[in-house]
């Protein structure tokens, strides 16, 4: 067998995707981790399936990161990116300039040139954008403060590449050995300053212009033509159009396809235009991380094991350092700030790029370049360990723990009712309550949200309701009900653990997210649990039951036995859910059971509709209030 045809090479690149990327995910290790152990796994240091062509992959794979570049800048319209300029050139030149300096600085004291060590500052300051962003977006944190502040960081990153090109041939200690890759020397460099410039700039204006007057016109003709391989196509052909032209004068296409992003963020064809450029960009950056991954040279690392590590822990301790100081110079939160530090603190991508261009234009010798590479990649592979650890070891004990500035309010209030969690499940609760005139002594644990809710005139008090002394404290000896609606499932469990031993009168209301939370709430003896969307689910239901021509009534009557009779199977299934096979054969007899019940109420029922049922606030109380008895209801429970 041909093992170097391209058939056989894709093969082995997809077929170690599809084997590392899913269990690397099952382990919490995420897909980035996956894709580099599957280079590994591969490369010349693993099963030696793919050698030299390895580089040629690169170059190809690096093409995913245009790609991403290009939907980030689709999710930002031009003036939010204004409103963010702050942050960008504030957070993310502070950063540049703190790190490259404190690397430069250490440089200098192991003896390097200073253009040596200004070089590898500058380069070393670099941050991954496929990983951060990658990583960030799949554990959801791109919408917080610290996926803000790292888009604001990369982002300035990306920009700064073009002057980093233009200043390393100033760097040189040594004769050129020829034009690098990537984005190295144009035609254009034979050009004078000023008018090398004026290229630059037009092109950048010939993307704005491009995108807001010539491409939505020819998406608008693609559409009409109905094919949708056409429009996919076009999409690619954008891409690639406006990478070769930010190639030609020297820019980043990273760079260039951000901006066609952003001018294109307000277009009608914007949900279009990611839906066909997601899979390939997926597919690129996974076959970018498995490319790095088996770029990664273990012989060199081998000879001397201790100081590649010492450099990695150096150079990863050093960037989360800087990181973590800016970030609480930004007033971030502490938990973010870790976030923040841990998702940025490994090299980025473009020094693969900045590593080359300084090797050939005589900045680094080859050995430096060939370390500082080696090294890049290990930092790329270790940096989803480092977010994993960071979650599981140091929020849970730095990151998430109350300010110790603040202290717990203190409560003089006595209430039937204590509500323990006021966020958006809990504010319902609370108002209704307050509504109907019954009293009840809110606990919140953020106190950003207790400021918040106390602007808007409602008494909250700050303090975890976990604690012991803060239960007694908000009259848990003397009122009646204890409304658990928490978000965190651990710590819905935990409250009522402590409830139920320490105040065993209070009837304990707790909010579960479906039904694993509910079993686990009634094996601590909590029998009032609240899946919260199941009323609304059930709601939805029987709304568009009626839609399609089912009478209120109908529709109504079943969504009351519905309802019924999950509660009933949900406290069944509860003592046998361990034994999977009896769960699974009770699971499917209930069901049949339930549809049964539910065919027989409406044909027993159809006689007996009364157009009064479709009166809305009738069909509101019932649904709300399942044990009342309704007009033409034969039973109740």
């Amino acid at each position: 067998m041909d093992t170097s045809g391209f058939f056989f090479q894709a093969f082995v690149y997809l077929g170690a995707a599809v084997v590392s990327v899913p269990l690397a995910r099952r382990l919490g290790l995420g897909s980035v981790l996956g894709y580099l152990l599957a280079g590994v796994a591969i490369g010349p240091f693993g099963l030696h399936l793919v050698g030299q062509e390895g580089q040629d992959v690169m170059h190809f794979a690096e093409f995913g990161v245009v790609m991403m570049l290009f939907l980030v800048g689709l999710e930002l319209e031009p003036s939010l990116l204004w409103r963010m300029r702050g942050p960008v050139v504030g957070l993310g030149g502070a950063q540049l300039a703190v790190t490259s300096g404190a690397v430069a600085a250490l440089g200098l004291a192991f003896g390097l040139p200073w253009q040596q060590a200004v070089a590898l500052g500058l380069v070393l300051a670099m941050s991954s954008t496929a990983i951060a962003l990658q990583t960030l977006t799949e554990k959801g944190l791109m919408k917080g403060d610290a996926g803000q502040k790292s888009f604001a960081v990369l982002l300035f990153q990306d920009i700064a590449v073009i002057p980093m090109l233009a200043l390393f041939p100033l760097l040189a200690t040594a004769a050129p050995r020829g034009a690098a890759g990537g984005h190295g020397p144009s035609a254009l460099d034979s050009l004078p300053g000023w008018a090398h410039g004026g290229v630059v700039l037009g092109a950048v204006a010939a993307v704005v212009i491009a995108g807001r007057f010539l491409v939505r016109p020819a998406m608008r003709a693609i559409a009409r033509s109905g094919m949708r391989e056409m429009f996919t196509a076009a999409a690619l052909l954008l891409v690639i159009a406006v990478t070769l032209l930010m190639t030609a004068v020297g820019l980043s296409p990273a760079l260039g396809t951000f901006l066609a992003g952003v001018v294109l963020a307000t277009s009608e064809y914007r949900h279009e235009l990611e839906s066909d450029i997601e899979p390939f960009k997926g597919l690129l950056l996974g076959l970018f991380f498995i490319a790095v991954g088996a770029s990664i040279d273990f012989g060199l690392m081998g000879k001397a094991p201790g100081t590649f590590l010492s450099l990695l822990a150096g150079v990863m301790t050093l960037k989360a350092v800087v990181l973590l100081g800016l970030a609480r110079a930004f007033r971030a939160r502490t938990d973010q700030g870790l976030v923040f530090a841990a998702a940025l603190c490994q090299v980025g991508e473009f020094a693969f790029v900045l590593f080359s261009f300084a090797e050939q234009s005589g900045v680094l010798p080859p050995e430096l370049a060939g370390t500082m590479v080696a090294v890049t990649a290990l930092s790329m592979a270790a940096s989803p360990v480092v977010l994993a650890l960071n979650e599981r070891l140091l929020l849970p004990r730095v990151g998430t723990r109350p300010s110790p500035a603040r202290d717990a309010d203190t409560m003089h209030e006595e209430a039937p009712v204590i509500i323990a969690g006021y966020g958006r499940f809990g504010q319902i609760a609370g108002r209704f309550l307050r509504a109907n005139g019954i009293g009840a002594t809110v606990l919140d644990v953020d106190s950003d949200q207790v400021d918040v809710l106390r602007r808007f005139g409602q008494k909250v008090y700050y303090g975890d309701a976990c604690r012991l002394d803060l239960l007694r404290a908000a009259g848990a000896a003397k009122a009646k009900v204890l409304v658990v609606a928490v978000d965190e499932p651990e710590k819905v469990l935990e409250i009522a653990r402590t409830a139920k031993k320490h105040f065993p009168h209070l009837r304990i209301v707790a909010r579960a997210r479906g039904r694993t939370e509910a079993y686990e709430l009634f094996d601590h003896g909590v029998l009032d649990v609240y899946r919260e969307t199941f009323d609304t689910s059930l709601r939805l239901g029987m709304d568009v039951a009626s839609m399609l021509g089912l009478h209120p009534h109908r529709a109504l009557r079943a969504a009351r036995t519905f309802r019924r009779q999950d509660e009933a199977v949900l406290r069944e299934m509860a003592s046998i859910r361990h034994d999977q096979e009896q769960f699974v054969r009770t699971a499917r007899e209930r069901i049949r059971a339930l549809e049964e019940i539910l065919k027989a109420d409406a044909d027993g029922g159809r006689a007996s509709e009364d157009h009064a049922w479709d009166s809305e606030p009738l069909r509101q109380a019932v649904l709300a209030h399942p044990q009342a008895r309704a007009p033409g209801d034969g039973g109740g429970q």
